[in-house]
């Protein structure tokens, strides 16, 4: 049995190959946009339909988007609105590739390390993104020579390091699994995988919670200066977007 996707060639011809590491990454981003597609059709921004419901689409996709926006202000502290859409794309994707183990045939693309390494290099990226943005270059980059300048090397390496484990952590998880059904299903091959199955549902829900979870760690904390004593927390208000603010006319 093959255990990591990249050992399946589904198609080769001379040095070209697609293994499906690459096929079901293409397959989960074709299912992801027709579904958010579907979502979003006939969307009601502010007024519900004419029956005074709103679908069940939109009222799934709010639950959704509700639910990481108050977990990004929970963990960051600030608003979550310039994250939702980088962190909920994670957590969507890491998601729904674990979900669909249920699928006879299907290997998590997660369950290879070069996945794994890609999603950490968007973690990676999307720090220092985030974190100028917030501060300006110049402001951003002396952090990393604070408190002197002899901690540039190992700030650099800290960067690295938690990139490294960010997708090690995820592999690790996402493989054991693998391996787990894969010995199950030798000694026995019809009542314990269904159970490990299950049990792996559970497992990908909760690796995609930990990877978004200390994605948001990463990319807010680039926006709070180090060293700062300034406690703001982000205050959300009611006030919806075109509406006047409470109680004002």
């Amino acid at each position: 049995m093959n255990i990591s996707p990249d050992n399946i060639i589904l198609w080769q011809w001379g040095f070209l190959h697609l293994n499906a590491t690459i096929a079901f990454t293409w397959l989960l981003m074709l299912i992801m946009t027709c579904g958010s597609a579907l979502a979003t059709r006939g969307l009601s921004l502010w007024e519900p339909q004419a029956d005074g419901e709103i679908s069940r689409w939109q009222n799934l996709l709010e639950i959704l988007v509700t639910s990481l926006r108050d977990q990004i202000q929970g963990i960051s502290g600030q608003n979550p609105d310039p994250y939702l859409p980088f962190i909920g794309t994670l957590f969507v994707f890491v998601f729904t590739a674990n979900l669909l183990i249920i699928v006879p045939g299907y290997k998590p693309p997660t369950g290879s390390l070069s996945t794994t390494v890609a999603l950490a290099a968007c973690v990676f990226v999307a720090v220092p993104v985030y974190g100028i943005a917030h501060e300006g270059i110049t402001k951003y980059l002396k952090r990393y020579i604070r408190p002197t300048p002899l901690m540039l090397p190992f700030n650099l390496i800290g960067e690295l390091s938690r990139t490294l484990a960010l997708a090690v952590r995820l592999y690790g998880n996402v493989m054991s699994g693998t391996v787990i059904v894969a010995i199950l299903l030798t000694l026995m091959p019809f009542f314990f995988p269904v159970l490990i199955q299950l049990l792996g549902l559970i497992t990908g829900t909760v690796q995609a919670y930990i990877f978004a979870v200390l994605a948001t760690v990463y990319t807010a904390s680039a926006s709070v200066p180090r060293g700062s004593h300034e406690n703001q927390t982000y205050q959300p208000t009611n006030d919806q977007p075109g509406e006047p603010p409470h109680g004002k006319p």
